[in-house]
């Protein structure tokens, strides 16, 4: 399942809680919380996929700024937030979670807006669910998706080199930067 920023619907109801429901956005500021709201278990769930090893991986790779984290805040409350691997115009959504109603949806209208007004192609929502469809989510024809990794993720995003360490391991994205600055004051 995927998402087109232009594409992502936002009902007359999510627009009004937008506005009135108090809430803040931040980029990267509580990444562990945020994966550890992820992981734990939902309802009627007894384990969840992100276990210990899958967190230090995700943290490494948030060390070398490829995995990024869209929290949001209400009463200085951390309430609902995504976290994924940005790749140059493409985001791999990995999780999200809501304490609130319509917390992890608004984290997701703030991704796709930043997307669509910075150059952002496409955001990968992998599995399919009626939460994803309602916001302007589609499934694709595996070729179809791969086609779109083909022309959005040139080669080069994926090579490593022995200064990798030291360098990002993709260009920064213009839309990544645009939510970084909206958290400025």
């Amino acid at each position: 399942m995927v998402l087109q920023p232009a594409q992502f619907i936002l009902r007359r109801s999510l627009a009004k809680r937008l506005r009135n429901g108090g809430f803040s956005i931040t980029l990267d500021q509580h990444f562990e919380q945020v994966i550890d709201a992820c992981a734990a278990p939902r309802q009627g769930e007894s384990a969840t996929w992100i276990n210990a090893d899958m967190r230090s991986a995700y943290q490494r790779l948030h060390e070398l700024g490829i995995a990024h984290s869209i929290e949001v805040h209400q009463a200085n409350q951390l309430v609902g937030g995504l976290y994924g691997l940005a790749m140059g115009p493409v985001f791999f959504g990995e999780s999200m979670f809501s304490n609130v109603p319509d917390a992890s949806k608004i984290a997701l209208a703030h991704l796709a807006r930043a997307m669509q007004s910075h150059g952002g192609e496409l955001i990968d929502c992998q599995m399919h669910t009626p939460h994803l469809a309602s916001l302007g989510a589609t499934t694709v024809a595996r070729e179809t998706f791969i086609n779109y990794l083909e022309k959005w993720l040139p080669e080069k995003a994926f090579r490593l080199t022995p200064s990798a360490h030291t360098a990002p391991i993709v260009p920064t994205s213009p839309w990544l930067t645009a939510i970084a600055l909206a958290d400025q004051p």
